[in-house]
């Protein structure tokens, strides 16, 4: 139970530290890659063996994530003016 409350601990420390300096989509953005990071950790440090579906659902979850902490502004549509 300590092990577990210090790991917590220092994740929300890292987490709160770096938050200020993310934009709000991409903070909640970021969170949803905690199941990959969870996963992750049990294949390294428990043996559990990588599957076609954890590598799957990896990379779509990863995939999402870039693609919203990536995105580009695109420009707003000109105003074509009225007809003619």
């Amino acid at each position: 139970m300590a092990s577990g409350a210090l790991a917590s601990g220092v994740g929300y420390s890292i987490w709160y530290s770096v938050l200020p300096a993310l934009r709000a989509t991409s903070a909640a953005s970021v969170q949803l890659s905690v199941p990959v990071i969870a996963a992750l950790g049990g294949v390294v440090m428990l043996g559990e063996p990588i599957s076609v579906r954890l590598a799957v659902t990896s990379a779509c979850i990863l995939g999402g994530i870039a693609l919203v902490v990536l995105e580009k502004r695109a420009a707003p549509p000109r105003a074509s003016g009225g007809f003619r």
